[in-house]
């Protein structure tokens, strides 16, 4: 009895194994990475154009010695690159 039992876990842990699989890209990760990309230069993009907008009303407001609302725009558009930036890295942490 203990010869069969013996002679069955053999067989079934030789037809059980699995051979360790090679990795394989999903389809249409191409253009995926594609889109992701473009998203990354249109984050840069329009952090960069934030920016410069608030710069140009913060001499604007300068200039006509009117009520400065434009420091919280600069600080606003700083931490959005700040946060943009970093999810970015997190991201690429996490893709390797």
């Amino acid at each position: 009895m203990s010869i069969i039992l013996t002679s069955m876990a053999d067989t079934i842990t030789t037809y059980a194994q699995i051979g360790n699989p090679t990795p394989e890209a999903p389809p249409l990760s191409d253009k995926i990475m594609k889109m992701v990309q473009y998203l990354t230069w249109f984050m840069i993009l329009s952090g960069v154009l934030a920016i410069t907008v608030a710069g140009g009303k913060f001499a604007w407001e300068k200039w006509n010695g009117s009520a400065m609302e434009s420091p919280k725009m600069i600080a606003g558009a700083m931490i959005g690159g700040v946060i943009a930036t970093s999810g970015g890295t997190i991201m690429n942490a996490i893709l390797g």
